[in-house]
């Protein structure tokens, strides 16, 4: 079976690769533009031989490519766009770029051949929300005019157009909306909660909480998400399924988690917090329990303690 994945060389895309070409029967097209993504993933995949295609391309004008030579495309899994916040406003027009255009130039191609096509959108769509936890069926909260909006809205116009793509031209979709994912293979520098707190650990610097800290968010790490899109992926639902973990923390109980794991050694400041910043999030695995047999099962102390091992041997290279 042939696939393509966009953001092939980010995290949970190299993740996804390395589980898709251990099966001796699949050839993967790995399309990165290597902005955000780690060249290095490119590296290991490239043990996997001549089922290993690497495409260094933004993934905007992907549909211009004839892959003809390599076969039918089977499966498309569409990853690509920056996650990390201080990423995605570094240049919010990319970022708007890569959700509106980069969708449509992967459906293009899902349409032209025939393949079935995941899109990772995000529990940003649901923005700061009034519904807790958030079903599938709500509809957001979310501010068009602020600094999350061009990666919330241009996630939530994604799936406009995925299911535009379904109902106009029978492309076969699945969407899923992951929560907070973390594990090894995350850069150390993405900017997000859990890789700030084991960074500022492992260099003995304060862990820095923005606002009171009662904010919360539902982690997942990364054998749990990939075990979610490999099921949705082969499952017949073409609406959103939320894939995380329903066990939801305050940002000061997972401070206080890694100042346990480093012996309490550790200085807790207090910060502003950032405009728009959700004050909770939690999927309801409702659909993804029923539909995919989803039951998220590394504890967020386990996961923690991988990663940062991870994180400890990357930043002893």
């Amino acid at each position: 079976m042939i696939h393509l994945v966009t953001g092939a060389a980010g995290f949970i895309g190299s993740h996804l690769c390395n589980h898709l070409l251990n099966n001796e029967s699949n050839t993967v097209i790995a399309v990165d533009n290597l902005s955000s993504g780690n060249a290095q993933h490119f590296e290991s995949l490239s043990r996997f031989g001549k089922r290993f295609i690497p495409v260094i391309i933004d993934v905007e004008v992907l549909s211009q490519l004839d892959f003809g030579w390599i076969g039918n495309i089977d499966r498309i899994w569409h990853l690509a766009c920056q996650a990390s916040p201080p990423a995605y406003q570094k240049d919010m027009l990319k970022t708007l770029d890569t959700c509106y255009l980069g969708t449509r130039a992967v459906l293009n191609i899902a349409k032209r051949t025939d393949a079935r096509i995941l899109f990772t959108s995000t529990s940003e769509v649901y923005g700061d929300p009034l519904e807790h936890p958030q079903t599938e069926e709500y509809r957001g909260n979310v501010n068009t005019f602020g600094i999350r909006s061009c990666y919330d809205e241009g996630k939530r116009v994604a799936e406009s157009l995925c299911f535009t793509y379904s109902s106009q031209h029978g492309v076969d979709i699945r969407i899923a909306r992951i929560f907070n994912t973390y594990g090894p293979c995350m850069s150390p520098e993405d900017g997000r909660v859990i890789t700030n707190y084991l960074s500022a650990a492992q260099e003995g610097r304060p862990l820095e909480i923005f606002g009171d800290g009662s904010q919360t968010r539902s982690f997942c790490y990364i054998d749990d998400t990939l075990f979610g899109l490999l099921q949705l992926m082969n499952c017949r639902r073409s609406r959103p399924v939320n894939i995380g973990n329903d066990k939801e923390f305050s940002i000061l109980e997972l401070a206080n988690i890694v100042n346990e794991m480093y012996g309490n050694s550790l200085q807790i400041i207090y910060k502003e917090l950032p405009c728009d910043d959700p004050v909770r999030r939690k999927p309801d695995l409702t659909v993804a329990r029923k539909l995919l047999d989803f039951y998220p099962r590394v504890s967020l102390e386990d996961g923690l303690k991988a990663m940062a091992t991870w994180m400890k041997i990357v930043k002893g290279r």
